[in-house]
C-alpha cells in the first residue's frame, strides 16, 4: 500500500504532513505567559500546571503514531529575579544542558482515530532537578528558561523504516507555553494565578506540599 503515496510537499511522509495540533487552553497559556509563566522543579518531579494538552487533526485514522515531548532550553542564559522590579535579569551563562530526554505518551503507540478522538493530555508528565533522576523524569535546570515541544511520529510498518525517520515526524512548539523552571515561585502573581486556576493547587491554600 506504498506505491505512489510517497512523500508529501514538506518532504514529509504523507500520514505526518497533513497532522496538526491545536493547544487546549489556549487562554490560559497566555495569561501565565502575560506575566512570565514559571513551573515548579523538584527532586522528586513535578507535574506541570497549565497541563500540557492538544487536540490532534489530520492523522490517517488506521495508522499508528507515537506522541511525545521534549523541551529545549530558550537561551544559553541563567536568570534570576529582582524583586523590586519583578522581572528577570540574566545572571550569567547556563549550566551544562542538562541530560536530553523525551517523554513518551504513555498511551503510544495508538492509532490516529484513537489520538484525534479526544484532548490528549501530558499529565503524566514530571519535571525534576535531580541530575541523577532515574524514574524517566524530564530533567532541568533551575532558573533556566524552556520551550516544550511537541512530536508526532508515524510508526513506518516498512523493514528499513529508519532510513525514513525525517520523513516520519513532525513537531509543534507552542511560543505560550514558555517557561521559567524554579524550585520555588518567584513572582507571587504567578502563585495567585496558578492556586486560582488549578484544581489541585488546595495544597497552595493549606500550606500543604503538593498531594
Amino acid at each position: 500500500g506504498w506505491a505512489g503515496e510517497g512523500t508529501g510537499a514538506s518532504g514529509k511522509n504523507q500520514r505526518v504532513c497533513h497532522a496538526a495540533a491545536q493547544l487546549e487552553m489556549g487562554s490560559l497559556w497566555e495569561e501565565f505567559n502575560r506575566l512570565g509563566t514559571e513551573m515548579i522543579v523538584t527532586k522528586a518531579g513535578r507535574r506541570m500546571f497549565p497541563t500540557f494538552q492538544v487536540k490532534l487533526s489530520g492523522l490517517d485514522p488506521l495508522a499508528d503514531y507515537v506522541l511525545l515531548m521534549d523541551f529545549i532550553p530558550l537561551d544559553d542564559k541563567r536568570y534570576r529575579y529582582a524583586f523590586h522590579s519583578s522581572s528577570w535579569l540574566a545572571a550569567g551563562r547556563a549550566e551544562p544542558a542538562a541530560p536530553g530526554r523525551v517523554h513518551f505518551h504513555p498511551d503510544s503507540p495508538a492509532k490516529g482515530a484513537q489520538w484525534m478522538r479526544q484532548i490528549v493530555s501530558f499529565d503524566k508528565l514530571k519535571l525534576t532537578n535531580n541530575l541523577l533522576d532515574d524514574n524517566g523524569h524530564i530533567i532541568l535546570n533551575s532558573m533556566h528558561r524552556y520551550q516544550p515541544r511537541f512530536h508526532i511520529i508515524f510508526v513506518d510498518p516498512r523493514r528499513d523504516s529508519e532510513r525514513f525517520a525525517h520523513q516520519n515526524f513532525k513537531s509543534f512548539s507552542f511560543p505560550e507555553t514558555q517557561f521559567m523552571a524554579v524550585t520555588a515561585y518567584q513572582n507571587h502573581r504567578i502563585t495567585q494565578l496558578k492556586i486560582a486556576s488549578n484544581p489541585f493547587a488546595k495544597g497552595f491554600r493549606d500550606g500543604d506540599p503538593e498531594p
